[in-house]
């Protein structure tokens, strides 16, 4: 229905990832903002986690090749069909002959839906890019001029104009967010005053960021001085705020490794996956500590945001949305 004309600075099929690999190596992969990701679905009556057309700051140019609905959400791109502009946090009629392109907006990821999911294969249960090893998606890289974007469902013109009824995501697009932390495993390994200083200063995202992690710098560098020796490698999990040598931290992202040795001080709480995966470059956040239990009333409280959302765009599945999507 979709061909690609321009394919901006990173468009990659994504859905809710792989999760039950980790032991042999294989990452989760999957959509950055995994709550984007399941709000386009969700807006076209998709599973949550069915695989979306994720595109990175700046997106590619489409060719509507059949009048088609797609659904649109996450960062505000700057979408447009000729001169008409194109909400996130919708679905949109495209009409065959129109062209779809991005002018820059705000944010670092935009999610585009179409009716069943994207026709990609599956590897490994899942239809996720993973770059670094060259396998998921289209071939297993990021989208080129003449890739076609085809849906696994019928068209439902009913779908056209639906609007996402609820502010849930609205959080995730903050210009300054606040990342919700718990302790990391090597927090007590640490000089006493490290957790302090990762809470007590603005950080900014490094252009060297990427799906692997989030990079970030401050005036003042975490010490990494361990009181009880060194580390040897072990398993690595989302959102874990790796300390390197350097003392400048490093997120880990969808793509991350699923071990590591640099030592992790504090882990990003899974309800802020959105809040990290719309970082960009330049941008400022701060963390702020909570407890284990808070932690998960924060995902708890999301996800049944999400499931009456659902319920509400017609979908009625009694299911974890974002979980049980992954992996099938």
């Amino acid at each position: 229905m979709l061909e690609v004309v321009t394919p901006g600075l990173l468009s990659t099929i994504q859905d809710a990832g792989r999760p039950d690999y980790a032991d042999v190596g294989v990452p989760t992969a999957g959509a950055c903002d995994p709550l984007a990701l399941a709000a386009a679905n969700l807006l076209l009556g998709n599973d949550a986690g069915s695989p979306a057309l994720e595109m990175t700051l700046t997106g590619p140019e489409l060719r509507v090749l059949t009048t088609c609905v797609a659904g649109l959400a996450g960062a505000d791109l700057g979408a447009h069909v000729e001169d008409r502009a194109l909400a996130p946090g919708a679905t949109h009629l495209l009409w065959a002959g129109s062209t779809v392109s991005f002018r820059g907006g705000s944010g670092a990821r935009a999610y585009l839906s179409l009716p069943g999911g994207i026709d990609a294969p599956q590897v490994l249960g899942s239809a996720s890019t993973y770059l670094p090893a060259g396998f998921g998606g289209l071939e297993g890289r990021a989208l080129l001029p003449g890739d076609r974007l085809v849906p696994l469902s019928p068209v439902d013109p009913d779908r056209a104009g639906l609007r996402w009824p609820d502010r849930l995501l609205q959080p995730a697009y903050a210009s300054s967010p606040t990342l919700r932390v718990v302790a990391g495993p090597h927090h007590d390994r640490f000089a006493r005053d490290a957790l302090d200083s990762l809470r007590d200063q603005d950080w900014e995202v490094r252009p060297e960021s990427d799906r692997m992690g989030v990079r970030v710098s401050a005036a003042s560098p975490l010490g990494v001085r361990l009181e009880r020796g060194e580390l040897l490698s072990e398993g690595m999990v989302w959102g874990a705020v790796q300390v390197p040598t350097d003392g400048q931290p490093i997120i880990l992202m969808a793509d991350h490794q699923t071990v590591g040795g640099y030592p992790v001080l504090a882990v990003v709480i899974r309800a802020d996956r959105p809040l990290l995966g719309q970082l960009a470059p330049g941008d400022r956040v701060r963390f702020a500590s909570v407890t284990l239990e808070e932690a998960q009333q924060a995902y708890q409280e999301q996800q049944d945001g999400l499931r009456k959302v659902a319920v509400r765009l017609g979908r009625k599945d009694p299911w974890d949305l974002l979980v049980d999507s992954a992996a099938g």
